[in-house]
């Protein structure tokens, strides 16, 4: 357990070298090595609620409700920042090109070069808090305030929308086949093809960001409110994990992170961390000390990462790799990319 900062929400990254990045609501980004030392630590002009995201040569992307999106060197010098025109609470995507995707609270979706200059910006109807997921082809999606969905081209134009009855304020998951899974504050939780068709919807209640993954076993898994479920690829509920409840918002606000060993690992506002089984059986739960919002990373050394809301990291031990899966984690993969994974028969 270290100390890092008070109300972080943000999901901790994990470097190739086994370092973890963690953005606090004081408005720090602290770098901590795997021996829970700090390497370094760079103290923003504001909040934090995004997640960061690695480049390949370690550069580290976050926003900040300084209305700026950061650009921190690996050994912790700034090297940039952009100027939105509100919040960057959406945790940044980065394209294979070096690309970096993020959008703000003015209602624009950005697309930036890797020396912070603008390559195209994208207007929407709505703030936009949704952190975008790229797809093997290179598209973008992201949802929006403005109860939207959109698919974007890597050069800005638009390929499809598709309209829900609700805001989106959380993270899309895309699956082997281009499909997407999505969710809404109208409570639903939709599969879309990847031209944007419907493929179904099942009416969930959930109202909060929890974010969908994909399970080895094609299952998607989600938070819905104050219950944990899994579903089906053909949208058909096969359980519901009822949290234990303190209050009656203790909510699942984060998403789950999937193991190698077919179990689920994350935390929820009950103060735990949970591993769950494919068969919605709980084998153990590890006590926080207080409300977690954010969404866990799993290391390649079977290690947990995972953040409570006053002041701590925790590392778990003896839990999983990361699956195998195109969507595993909140963000896809450790380093946050929010690129779709190959998965190799």
């Amino acid at each position: 357990m270290v100390a890092v900062g008070f109300s972080s929400e943000a999901s901790p990254a994990l470097d190739t070298n086994g370092v973890v990045y963690v953005a606090t609501g004081e408005g720090f980004l602290r770098a901590i090595n795997p021996d829970r030392t700090e390497k370094w630590n760079v103290r923003l002009s504001s909040d934090i609620k995004s997640s960061p995201a690695i480049a390949d040569d370690g550069t580290v992307y976050l926003g900040c409700r300084d209305r700026r999106l950061h650009a921190i060197s690996a050994d912790g010098k700034r090297k940039w920042a952009f100027a939105t025109g509100g919040w960057v609470d959406s945790s940044p995507g980065l394209g294979s090109d070096g690309t970096i995707y993020v959008g703000s609270w003015d209602k624009k979706f950005y697309a930036l070069n890797p020396d912070g200059s603008k390559r195209w910006e994208f207007p929407t109807g709505g703030e936009i808090e949704s952190s975008p997921a790229i797809g093997a082809d290179g598209t973008i999606y992201f949802g929006s305030h403005d109860r939207k969905f959109y698919a974007l081209n890597p050069n800005g134009s638009k390929r499809w929308e598709f309209s829900t009855d609700g805001q989106i304020i959380s993270s899309p998951a895309v699956g082997a086949e281009g499909e997407l899974f999505i969710t809404s504050v109208d409570g639903k939780l939709y599969a879309l093809n990847a031209d944007g068709t419907l493929r179904w919807k099942i009416q969930t209640g959930g109202i909060t960001e929890s974010s969908p993954v994909l399970g080895t076993n094609g299952n998607i898994y989600i938070g819905v409110n104050s219950n944990y479920c899994a579903f089906t690829r053909e949208g058909k509920q096969i359980w519901n994990f009822p949290l234990w409840q303190y209050f009656p918002m203790d909510f699942m606000r984060g998403s789950a992170a999937v193991g190698d060993d077919g179990c689920t690992y994350f935390g929820s506002d009950d103060h735990r961390f949970w591993k769950v089984g494919p068969d919605g059986i709980w084998p153990w739960v590890v006590w926080l000390t207080s409300h977690c919002k954010s969404s866990p990373a799993l290391g390649p050394d079977r290690t947990a990462y995972v953040l409570n809301t006053s002041y701590h990291l925790y590392g778990v031990t003896n839990t999983a790799a990361l699956a195998k899966t195109p969507w595993p984690m909140f963000r896809a993969d450790p380093r946050h990319t929010g690129r779709a994974q190959k998965v190799s028969d």
